[in-house]
């Protein structure tokens, strides 16, 4: 079976790649708009950054005879979602892109929402929801892009995985003892 040919030849993709040197790793061959791209990228930092807060705040307000394993689970997940964050920003960087991170506009870009609670089982169960969201998010995100950008789809897909982790930790908690 003999190799296909290549869609661009060598000395052309050559001729691209010296032309638009200043665009960095978005070249030609990018499959879809990079501007959204860096949007929606921003829109999952901004979530992850507010989920980050809240779990963090739900550590240090977790108290009662069962509080310690889920407030330790609490600091993993903001652990975790800081790293989110950190591949988010890297990849909106790497496409061209500024990191939007600004405190005071995190909440209109974020999924989800800063909800605190003095009570152990409800910062569970906003925590499981925030996880549905960023999944059901993440998703979306996956879906539209589809092919077209590989690099930042295999990082949302990364980031979905483990928010479908956190999502089952969170259920453990709330799952009576069999």
């Amino acid at each position: 079976m003999a190799m296909p040919d290549f869609l661009t030849d060598v000395q052309t993709l050559r001729e691209r790649a010296r032309d638009g040197i200043m665009n960095g790793p978005v070249t030609t061959a990018y499959g879809t708009d990079v501007a959204k791209v860096i949007d929606l990228l921003n829109t999952a930092l901004a979530t992850e950054l507010v989920c980050v807060l809240r779990y963090r705040q739900h550590h240090f307000a977790a108290k009662g005879l069962d509080s310690e394993p889920v407030a330790a689970e609490f600091l993993e997940h903001s652990n975790e979602e800081q790293g989110h964050a950190d591949q988010l920003a890297e990849r909106i960087y790497q496409l061209g892109g500024e990191a939007l991170m600004d405190p005071s506009r995190l909440l209109d870009r974020s999924h989800s929402e800063y909800v605190t609670s003095t009570d152990l089982t409800e910062m569970i169960r906003e925590n499981l929801v925030a996880e549905r969201i960023a999944i059901a998010s993440y998703t979306e995100m996956i879906n539209w892009i589809g092919t077209a950008d590989p690099t930042t789809r295999r990082v949302l897909e990364n980031v979905l995985e483990k928010e479908e982790e956190h999502a089952d930790d969170m259920l453990t908690f709330l799952e009576p003892q069999r």
